[in-house]
């Protein structure tokens, strides 16, 4: 099977590391009928019960929903509805269902075209879900959504989903992009193999945030190089757009498992905490301040990034 560019390395052989949980949590899991699919779904609720701006997340290759549970919580304590969406079949069963020595092989197989073509199509049925559900009589989600105010959040694997969903092109001038998401955030992004990154993505016009690090390779695809991540900022056009490289971060400094917290600087997930709230109020609750502080240095003492971290916005 051909393997798409720039797919996630290891955010899978260890468990996460979750803190105690600060935020009410839902499970769901909704059976796409049309494709005999379920797609599970883990809800981060905040305390108060009104309807509010919404956050849909995207896990790696190899992960769950109950991945980047930092930022779950974190969100939530924000005032945000954060919904973590589940792939089957680029997910943490990939790797389970294996013995060690084959998972390597096992989730090189997993990144494929057909678990794109998936998550391609998780996502808008989730939103189309979440819109049943908030107005459904008694469902716990019911008057809790503000679905006008949608953005989307990905890492790796999930990065380039939510870089689909935003409007990337593919060969043949083809795209999957879903209107009703308002403002993309991905983590450790990536080109299309085959495209001038400026084709794939000079005609986005959305907020996008976009982070990634001076060591984040990828071990799934290893010609996704730190400098070809970088690529997508310098192709997307002017206009409400931001960049994070954190030095010396490698592919799981973004994660939350005992793999990346060995070699995870200590300010990273503070300062992705911060810039990506900041980043969602600006965009999500229109906040004028929010995008005047994103648009300046104070983003680089505020959130404690060293002085070889580069933090740029056009």
């Amino acid at each position: 099977m051909k393997l798409l560019p720039g797919l996630l390395c290891f955010s899978f052989l260890l468990s996460s590391v979750s803190p105690a949980a600060a935020a009410e949590t839902i499970l769901l899991d909704p059976v796409d009928a049309k494709r005999d699919r379920t797609v599970p779904i883990k809800v981060y609720l905040p305390a108060e019960k009104k309807p509010t701006a919404v956050i849909l997340y995207s896990h790696g290759l190899g992960g769950s929903r109950n991945t980047k549970v930092y930022l779950g919580e974190h969100w939530a304590e924000a005032g945000y509805v954060a919904v973590f969406v589940q792939h089957a079949g680029s997910d943490e069963e990939v790797w389970k269902s294996v013995p060690p020595r084959e998972r390597l092989s096992a989730m090189k197989k997993a990144a494929g075209v057909q678990a794109a073509l998936d998550r391609y199509a998780d996502i808008p049925f989730v939103i189309d879900q979440l819109e049943k559900w908030s107005v459904e009589e008694g469902h716990p989600l019911q008057g809790r959504l503000d679905l006008k105010r949608l953005g989307m959040c990905g890492h790796s694997f999930g990065a380039h989903t939510t870089q689909a969903m935003m409007g990337q092109k593919f060969p043949g001038n083809r795209t999957v992009s879903d209107s009703r998401i308002k403002a993309f955030f991905a983590m450790s992004p990536s080109p299309h193999k085959r495209l001038d990154p400026v084709d794939s993505f000079g005609h986005i016009e959305a907020p996008v945030l976009l982070m990634t690090g001076t060591k984040d390779a990828s071990v799934i695809t290893p010609d996704t190089t730190p400098e070809k991540r970088m690529q997508v900022y310098g192709a997307l056009p002017e206009g409400d757009k931001y960049h994070l490289v954190f030095e010396g971060a490698e592919h799981n400094a973004f994660g939350d498992n005992r793999l990346g917290a060995r070699n995870r600087i200590p300010h990273h997930h503070p300062a992705i905490q911060m810039i990506s709230t900041r980043f969602w109020d600006a965009y999500l609750r229109e906040n004028a301040d929010a995008r005047k502080w994103l648009q300046s240095e104070k983003v680089r003492e505020d959130a404690k990034l060293v002085e070889a971290d580069l933090w740029e916005w056009k």
